[in-house]
């Protein structure tokens, strides 16, 4: 049985993975930690979980106590994993990091968009980006998981094939993506509220969007080369979901079967699913679980594709991914505690 802690243990990537663990067949959560909750049980804050860690209860951070994990969750703010991880892979536990702490390759970038030092810059070249389509052999030698983000999941996810089979112009591509409320977190913002964000629909830094520059390094490892993206998301009333409706320009022949050359590429992948021709994914479809679906469009038989890529930003986007990475780590099975389907209605 595989050992494991969650450091920020309050929030929604904390709760969930909490909710997608308490079924996993191979790991034990034996400690969560949470310095304004330390005491709490778990599931006198989570009823959902009532049942399942009744004795489970948050602590205070310890590296002594997390260095007795096999592996550590951090679905912490951006910042603290800097502070921790360093010891923990000391003590020979492996870090998993749901924050954007080690996503970045170039330091200067990240201190650039997230208006702090960087805390741990000699982990920075060790950290494995853990977007499993991409980097699966990588990830089952890391002992530093870097979380993808819920936006870069979707939108890498729709775009990389097309990159690499040298079917879209790299300088022409736009991201045209929706997130429900809890991709803000659940920390109270006025924002997030229901009377504020209900009913309405908005878009928001459209300046730049500090995923920008991850979808942006993905994209341009994918291409071996410079990309041009523009990205623009925008906030929906619905508590979790994303919806990436991607364009590019297609530099393919026409006959070219987008749909084939789609369902090709990820035929051997057990979280994407390629829709059937003609499809529209929607959020719902994958509310609760650790698919991507993608359906992909030639609109009126033009030079423009559209790919639509829909994921549960707290899922797939987020603590779903982590362990999925988990797995892999572990030499697990890859779906191991997340082959549940999707909820509905």
């Amino acid at each position: 049985m595989i050992k494991v802690g969650i450091v920020g243990g309050t929030g929604y990537t904390g709760v969930e993975l909490l909710r997608l663990l308490a079924r996993h067949s191979g790991v034990s959560v034996e400690a969560i930690t949470s310095r304004s909750e330390a005491g709490v049980r778990v599931c006198d804050i989570y009823p959902n979980l009532r049942g399942h860690y009744q004795e489970l209860a948050f602590s205070e951070p310890n590296a002594e106590q997390l260095g007795e994990m096999d592996a550590v969750f951090f679905a912490t703010p951006h910042g603290v994993a800097h502070a921790l991880a360093g010891d923990l892979l000391d003590r020979g536990t492996r870090v998993i990091d749901l924050s954007a702490d080690f996503r970045l390759r170039d330091i200067a970038e990240w201190e650039a968009w997230y208006g702090q030092a960087h805390g741990a810059p000699s982990l920075v070249k060790e950290a494995v980006y853990g977007l499993p389509e991409m980097n699966r052999n990588a990830i089952k030698q890391a002992r530093l998981i870097a979380v993808p983000g819920c936006y870069p999941t979707a939108v890498q996810l729709g775009f990389i094939p097309l990159l690499q089979a040298g079917m879209v112009d790299p300088g022409q591509l736009i991201a045209d993506c929706k997130t429900g409320v809890t991709g803000a977190g659940r920390a109270a913002k006025v924002g997030s509220l229901l009377a504020e964000a209900g009913e309405s629909l908005k878009a928001y830094a459209a300046g730049g969007h500090r995923h920008l520059p991850e979808i942006r390094q993905g994209l341009v490892e994918a291409h071996n080369g410079e990309v041009d993206l523009t990205f623009m998301p925008h906030l929906t009333p619905m508590i979790r979901g994303i919806h990436a409706t991607l364009y590019g320009r297609l530099t393919a022949e026409p006959e070219v079967d987008l749909q084939a050359m789609l369902e090709s590429w990820y035929a051997q992948e057990p979280f994407v699913d390629v829709m059937p021709a003609g499809s529209h994914p929607e959020t719902r479809s994958v509310k609760g679980n650790n698919v991507c679906r993608l359906a992909v469009h030639r609109p009126a038989g033009g030079d423009t594709v559209v790919v639509l890529s829909v994921i549960d930003n707290l899922v797939k986007g987020a603590s779903g991914q982590a362990i999925q990475n988990l797995n892999l780590m572990f030499g697990l099975d890859e779906t191991t505690g997340l082959d549940a389907p999707a909820i509905m209605p």
